[in-house]
C-alpha cells in the first residue's frame, strides 16, 4: 500500500502540542504515537541531532525516518542561555513535554518540574528513564539492554542449554513508548478538565515491560518456583512450539485450550490422543511435553510449509508461519489490511514502514510528514512564536 505525506490531514490530537526533548527510542516512540493521531511533535535536538539519527544500516537512517515521521525538527542547547531562552518561550505553548535525560539533568539546568509547571500550570512533563525518577537506581544510565535483564526477561527467555537471551530489538524502550503514550494521554484528560492542572509522568523502562512478562513475582512466592528457559514452549499450556516443515521452513502452532488440543489431535489422525491419560489434559501434556512436540512435530516435518498452512486452516487449528521481513510484507492480510505503508521519501523512494495504530473509525492517524530534517522547522516555528530568524539556537 502506497501513500504520499498528507499535511492537511487532521486528527483527534489536533490542537495538542508536545516538545520532544527525548533521545534515541523510548520517547520517540512516545511521540510518533501522538504525532500521528495528530498531535504537533515538535523535535528539540541539540546541534549533532537526536542520536536516533546515526542509527543507520548500509547508511540509511531507516530508525530516524519511520519513528520521526509526522514531527518537526528545531535545533536547541539546553547548555547555552539561548536554548533556554527558546525552552522558556516554547514551554506555554505546548501541552506535552518529553524528556529522557538522566534525573536531576533538567533541573541543572533550570527546568524543574516545578519551573516548567510555573510557566505552563497545565503541562505534562513526561520524564523518561530507565529507573524512575526514585528510588537507588535513579542515577544510573537507563540503557533498555539493562532493563531486559534486570527485568527478569533475558531469564525467562531462550533455551536451557543457552545462556539468558536480550532480545534483539529496542523491547523495553518500545514497551516503555507505549504504555508512556497512554499515560500521557490520562495527564492531559485531567489538565484539560476545567479545574484541572498539569503533572508529572514519570515513566520508567522497567516497570512496563515487567508488569508484561505475565504474574511470575506471584507464581514465585505462592510456589517457590521461578521461571524456567523453555525455549519456544509456556509453562502453561502445550502444545505450543515452532516446528520445522519438509522444505526447510518454521511453522508457529498453539493448542492453548482443550479443545483447540483436541482439533489438533484429530487433526493429525491420533483422535486416540483426545482420551489417553498422557495427553487429556493440559496438566498431562505439560508433563508429557517432549513426546506431545515429537508427535505433532512428526506431522508437520512430512509435508512443505504451504500444505501445512492449507490444511490446518481447513481443519481450523491455530498455525501461522514464521516470517522474516519479506514474508511479511507479502502475506496477503498484511497487504489487504495496510499494515505496511510505502512512503515516498525524497532521498530514499519509497520506505516501507507501519501505518499508524490502533484503528479509530471516525479519527484514524494518518501520516502527514516525512521525518525531518535537522533543524527543518526553525523559521517556521519562530514565525509562530511572533519571532524573526531562525528560532531555538
Amino acid at each position: 500500500m502506497s501513500t504520499t505525506a498528507s499535511p492537511a490531514a487532521d486528527g483527534p490530537l489536533s490542537g495538542i502540542r508536545v516538545l520532544d526533548l527525548s533521545r534515541l527510542v523510548a520517547g520517540n516512540m512516545l511521540s510518533l504515537q501522538l504525532a500521528d493521531f495528530g498531535a504537533d511533535v515538535i523535535k528539540l535536538e541539540p546541534d549533532r541531532g537526536d542520536p536516533l539519527r546515526h542509527w543507520q544500516e548500509n547508511g540509511i537512517p531507516a530508525w530516524w525516518k519511520v519513528y520521526s515521521r509526522n514531527k518537526r525538527s528545531i535545533r536547541l542547547d539546553l547548555k547555552t542561555p539561548e536554548g533556554k531562552a527558546s525552552l522558556r518561550r516554547l514551554v506555554p505553548t505546548a501541552q506535552v513535554l518529553i524528556e529522557g535525560f538522566r534525573p536531576g539533568v533538567m533541573e541543572a539546568a533550570g527546568f524543574s518540574p516545578d519551573t516548567l509547571l510555573g510557566l505552563n500550570p497545565k503541562l505534562v512533563v513526561v520524564r523518561i528513564s530507565g529507573f524512575g525518577q526514585t528510588g537507588p537506581y535513579a542515577q544510573r544510565p537507563g540503557f533498555g539492554s539493562l532493563i531486559e535483564a534486570m527485568s527478569g526477561f533475558a531469564a525467562k527467555n531462550g533455551f536451557a542449554d543457552k545462556p539468558p537471551a536480550l532480545p534483539n530489538l529496542a523491547l523495553a524502550d518500545m514497551v516503555a513508548g507505549l504504555s508512556g503514550a497512554f499515560a500521557t494521554l490520562a495527564a492531559l484528560r485531567v489538565a484539560e478538565r476545567p479545574d484541572g492542572a498539569g503533572q508529572v509522568v514519570d515513566l520508567s523502562l522497567l516497570e512496563p515491560l515487567h508488569a508484561t512478562l505475565g504474574p511470575d513475582a506471584a507464581i514465585h512466592r505462592l510456589t517457590g518456583r521461578s521461571p524456567s528457559r523453555i525455549g519456544n514452549r509456556v509453562s502453561i499450556t502445550a502444545p505450543r512450539n515452532v516446528y520445522r516443515t519438509r522444505d526447510g521452513e518454521w511453522l508457529a502452532l498453539s493448542a492453548s485450550t482443550q479443545d483447540m488440543a483436541a482439533r489438533l489431535f484429530r487433526a493429525i489422525g491420533r483422535p486416540d490422543m483426545v482420551d489417553d491419560p498422557r495427553f487429556a489434559t493440559n496438566s498431562a501434556r505439560l508433563d508429557n511435553v517432549d513426546a506431545v512436540d515429537a508427535i505433532v512435530g512428526g506431522f508437520i516435518a512430512a509435508r512443505d510449509l504451504a500444505d501445512n498452512l492449507a490444511y490446518f486452516e481447513q481443519a481450523e487449528v491455530t498455525v501461522g508461519p514464521v516470517y522474516d521481513p519479506a514474508g511479511f510484507a507479502l502475506d496477503p492480510h498484511v497487504q489487504g489490511r495496510g499494515v505496511l505503508v510505502e512512503v515516498e521519501d525524497p532521498e530514499l523512494g519509497p520506505v516501507p514502514m507501519h501505518a499508524p495504530f490502533p484503528r479509530l473509525s471516525r479519527t484514524p492517524g494518518r501520516i502527514r510528514r516525512l521525518a525531518p530534517t535537522l533543524g527543518q522547522d526553525e523559521a517556521a516555528i519562530a514565525a509562530e512564536l511572533g519571532e524573526a530568524g531562525e528560532g531555538g539556537r
